[in-house]
């Protein structure tokens, strides 16, 4: 008999599959910036590709190439991919200019 109780995990936003590049800066072995792009955004954070694997936890910049927007931010979760690379959910932190999806709150 399954437990009782359980609710299945909803994120708190929708998020849109759009590909944004974006520069990922703050790797804490490898310095150096990464351009690569999202494969999904929200108005509070987005998962991007990456070529380095990422700790859970850990800061990082997150800037859209252009420079219309940049973002202190945490990284949520790094995913293997298959073949090569991760997935990595970024949470925004402090941002500065405008993002592609604007917060509702």
């Amino acid at each position: 008999m399954p437990p009782r109780n359980i609710r299945p995990f909803l994120r708190r936003e929708n998020r849109i599959p759009m590909e944004i590049p974006v520069v990922l800066d703050g790797h804490r072995h490898l310095p150096g910036t990464e351009a690569t792009f999202t494969e999904n955004v929200s108005a509070k954070g987005a998962r991007v590709v990456s070529v380095r694997r990422w700790e859970t936890g850990a800061p990082l910049v997150l800037a859209s190439r252009t420079g219309e927007f940049r973002s202190e931010a945490r990284v949520a979760y790094c995913h293997p991919l298959h073949g090569e690379g991760y997935a990595v959910g970024v949470e925004f932190l402090e941002t500065k200019g405008r993002w592609v999806v604007e917060s509702t709150n």
